[in-house]
């Protein structure tokens, strides 16, 4: 089985075809739902939304960066600015803008610009989201990027040197709030309080009170999945209800050869105290997001790999399985169902394998469609004047599981991978264009998290 991790924390990602020119403007994939498609842009990064704006990291014809606004109903450009990435990983992808709203019905983009002075990498900018206009800067010397946390800005800094930390900033002014010392991400938050991951040799999850900066739980990630774990091999969070589900996943020591301790299990927001464990099971791809429908293989401590399984993100529970037994051979790509029901396994330009998750009993392939990648030999992004690795967040393409071949028509991704943002669900084609589609009222996770 080929392994494939979506996003950098979740490793690798994969990428499309570099740059697409043309218009915005309206597409029939949907008549019955608000829907467009913008092809201005070459999206790298995931796309965030707030306050009617949609925004993400587009790769320009000439290898730079740049941070774009959309208007969210029709698709629009709003605006445009330079963008750059200092200290960040090729692990962890291009990150994308984080937008804040200030309580006015309006939000704050917030994303890292060139440097505007010699001695500093890069400069992190707070701009009015609709019309681009610059309301603060601060001199960053290595970042991974900033966040939204609850009502505010939470970026990495210094991340490159001894003394990181992570601040808390007001997205209105840039005003510093406080801080955290060493490198952490936000994995969750609310207008009051924050889960962040602590990274260091042992990863910790931490609540925090956003106002005062007050610690409210600390949960060792260890203390969850056991000794040994490595966060070199990835992760990925996602909500569900009062619980924020973690998959860790394996990494192997190149020069022990020792595997680490990986799995999945999720804990209660409120309290930090541990609700269910799944040890030892690599998420597979693609697939939702760990707080919306994991899909998960078991692997023995031999390293052999057992069927497929979709959890219940809640209980942690089997909802639906497929025996080792019933697992085809190798020369396939994962390719689920729109509603994860089912479980196809494409084999590109030949018939291919469904199974229903529900019984574990093989389907017909005949006229079933699946969603994989759409591209499985990704290059690198050709970015100037940054470190090599990096690639463009996933796409996928729904296929013929009989044939083996992508559908024709409009693309529209089920909703476990785009998510949704009151309703809007946003994703990125396979030439970089960006497609917006209104068909909920509700927000839920995608394949990201």
């Amino acid at each position: 089985m080929p392994v494939i991790r979506p996003h950098v924390k979740t490793a690798l990602v994969l990428a499309g075809a570099l740059v697409a020119a043309g218009c915005s403007g309206s597409e029939a994939a949907t008549p019955a739902h608000p829907t467009w498609h913008n092809n201005e842009v070459n999206a790298v990064s995931r796309t965030t939304t707030a306050a009617g704006v949609a925004m993400t990291t587009s790769l320009r014809p000439d290898g730079t960066l740049e941070t774009v606004a959309l208007d969210l109903a029709t698709g629009d450009r709003l605006w445009a600015h330079p963008a750059t990435m200092a200290g960040r990983l090729p692990g962890m992808g291009v990150p994308a803008p984080a937008i804040v709203e200030t309580g006015t019905g309006q939000a704050v983009a917030v994303a890292v610009d060139p440097a505007r002075r010699g001695r500093w990498n890069a400069t992190l900018v707070g701009r009015d989201a609709r019309t681009g206009a610059r309301r603060w800067t601060r001199p960053l010397h290595s970042t991974f990027g900033p966040q939204r946390c609850g009502p505010f800005v939470c970026v990495s800094e210094h991340t490159a040197l001894a003394r990181a930390r992570i601040t808390v900033l007001d997205p209105a002014t840039g005003r510093t709030m406080w801080r955290l010392p060493g490198i952490a991400e936000v994995e969750w938050s609310d207008a009051t309080r924050a889960v962040f991951l602590r990274l260091a040799r042992h990863p910790v999850l931490e609540a925090y009170d956003l106002k005062s900066g007050r610690p409210v739980w600390r949960l060792p990630i260890e203390q969850a999945l056991g000794a040994g774990v490595d966060m070199s091999g990835g992760w990925a969070f996602g909500a569900t209800g009062g619980d924020l589900v973690g998959y860790v996943a394996p990494y192997t020591n190149p020069a022990t050869g020792k595997v680490s301790t990986f799995g999945l299990f999720s804990v209660k927001i409120a309290d930090g105290s541990v609700t269910w464990i799944r040890p030892s099971v690599v998420r597979v791809y693609p697939s939702g997001s760990p707080g919306l429908a994991p899909v998960v293989r078991p692997v023995d401590q031999r390293g052999r790999y057992g069927g497929f399984a979709r959890l219940d993100a809640r209980s942690g529970r089997v909802l639906g399985q497929i025996p080792a037994t019933g697992v085809p051979g190798a020369g396939w790509w994962l390719a689920p169902s729109p509603g994860l029901e089912r479980l196809g396994f494409l084999r590109p330009g030949r018939a291919g394998s469904v199974f229903d998750l529900a019984t574990g009993q093989p389907a017909a392939a005949e006229n079933q469609r699946g969603w994989s990648f759409c591209v499985t030999d990704p290059k690198p992004l050709p970015l100037k004047n940054q470190t090599s690795g990096f690639y463009p967040v996933a796409s996928l393409c729904e296929f013929d599981l009989a044939g083996g071949r992508k559908t024709a028509g409009p693309q529209v991704p089920p909703a476990w991978f785009t998510g949704s943002q009151d309703g809007w669900r946003t994703w990125r084609d396979e030439a970089g264009g960006l497609h917006g589609i209104k068909d909920g009222a509700g927000t839920s996770p995608g394949m990201y998290g």
